[in-house]
């Protein structure tokens, strides 16, 4: 009988992706109390400020150097997606867009043809720690595609479908799982056709139970991460810590967690099937599209930055919202 588990291994804190995945990263920091400035309100001493991603540490400043997160930076060729399970994110961009989301909430980013981008952590609670749980995954945009107009998408916490399963829950931020559908993902990306099968899940298995993922065509790819708790057992392999596991698409895998809770996270999709070329912050499918790019932006910056410093955070008391680029202004409900 054929296997649904095609490879099971150790991976970094990028995990591997397969096409049309380009990256994948888990941000869990453990921040303490924050400052005046929303910063950390302790030393920073000892830390690589400026590249501060020392694994070994509860909280990372990354290329923040008051508040923790990510200056300024160009994009082309790609989406992000951001999903904010816990704690706050600041996004400011060349477009004239800006906003604060978390606790649950998804931010879909097109980068397109170009587009520069701030993602901060303000540390708002003076009085608590301010954990951080939040995923970063790139998806790729076909050749089409990939100079398409910029712009981003919220999903907010109370549009995305949690579904209590009987051995445990799953978020699904695209895709469907068993008839429940989320939110369509923006109108250029891969995602957003139901025939390229994108699905993102987080699923929390509890301590001694089971969860069946939901089948798809032998075309998609899919790759399933340990993100925390305990380990896992599919079919007669061991999901651990740090691994990350390929699977077949089409065959049944039942997710089984032993002693303790365990949480994953799976990509899936129909892969693009053309060339990659990337460096840094674009991705493109020639290198001379590269060159391009690094042209274009030294030329234009995409638009330049318009909010002055490029770790600019709102006010402390700021709640979320997002503030497109046309002028609309969007609120989630209480």
């Amino acid at each position: 009988m054929a296997k649904s588990v095609i490879s099971n291994r150790p991976m970094g804190f990028v995990r591997n992706t397969l096409d049309p995945f380009l990256f994948c990263v888990h941000h869990l920091d453990l921040y303490p109390e924050g400052n005046e400035r929303q910063g950390p309100n302790e030393p920073l001493v000892g830390r690589h400020i400026g590249s501060d991603f020392d694994e070994a540490n509860d909280w990372k400043m990354y290329h923040g150097r008051t508040v923790p997160g990510f200056p300024a930076h160009p994009h082309r060729g790609f989406e992000t997606i951001t999903v904010v399970l816990d704690g706050l994110v600041d996004h400011f961009d060349s477009g004239g867009s800006t906003g604060r989301y978390g606790f649950g909430d998804v931010q879909w980013m097109t980068a397109g043809s170009g587009l520069q981008h701030s993602e901060m952590f303000p540390l708002v609670n003076q009085d608590k720690p301010n954990r951080l749980d939040l995923f970063q995954i790139w998806i790729n945009l076909p050749a089409k595609d990939k100079m398409t107009e910029p712009g981003y998408e919220m999903i907010w916490a109370h549009e995305v479908p949690h579904i209590q399963l009987d051995g445990g829950d799953v978020r699904i931020i695209s895709g469907s799982w068993n008839g429940h559908v989320a939110p369509s993902a923006p109108d250029a990306s891969w995602a957003n056709n139901p025939e390229n099968e994108v699905a993102l899940y987080i699923l929390t298995v509890k301590a001694g139970g089971s969860v069946e993922l939901p089948t798809t065509s032998s075309e998609a790819n899919r790759m399933m991460y340990h993100i925390d708790g305990g380990s896992a057992t599919v079919e007669s392999n061991e999901l651990k810590p740090t691994y990350g596991m390929e699977l077949r698409a089409n065959l049944p895998t039942v997710i089984h967690a032993n002693e303790e809770d365990v949480r994953v996270l799976i990509l899936q999709g129909k892969p693009i099937a053309e060339p990659v070329s990337k460096h840094g912050p674009f991705v493109m499918n020639t290198v001379e599209e590269i060159y391009q790019a690094f042209s274009d932006y030294r030329r234009t910056e995409f638009g330049g930055w318009p909010w002055g410093p490029s770790d600019i955070v709102h006010p402390r008391e700021q709640g979320r919202f997002a503030k497109m680029s046309d002028g609309r202004e969007i609120v989630p409900p209480n």
